[in-house]
């Protein structure tokens, strides 16, 4: 089972990595807080002091088009915030 599926990038992350050193990933729906944490230590050698999880469910989403209302919905997912020890960090544009 692959735990971590892609960090979150956005505006709030990234001034949350700035000030707290918290860092977001979209995790697998199965993985618990231990297997969190021994992922991202393991992938990015870095120490892990708290793990916070929120499952996100999918929500229903239509449309109207010329052939008619689409209606769909959106993935539910996995969200965990990493917060690591002082002094360590986390590149995620070092790979690019």
């Amino acid at each position: 089972m692959k735990i971590l599926l892609k960090p979150i990038i956005t505006e709030k992350m990234s001034a949350q990595s700035e000030k707290l050193n918290r860092f977001g990933f979209v995790v697998d729906k199965r993985a618990n807080k231990l297997q969190i944490k021994d992922a991202v230590e393991g992938m990015y050698g870095v120490a892990v002091e708290a793990v916070n999880t929120m499952n996100y469910g999918g929500k229903r989403k239509t449309r109207n088009t010329k052939a008619g209302v689409i209606s769909g919905k959106t993935n539910s997912f996995k969200k965990a915030v990493i917060t690591l020890a002082k002094g360590d960090t986390i590149d995620f544009f070092s790979n690019i």
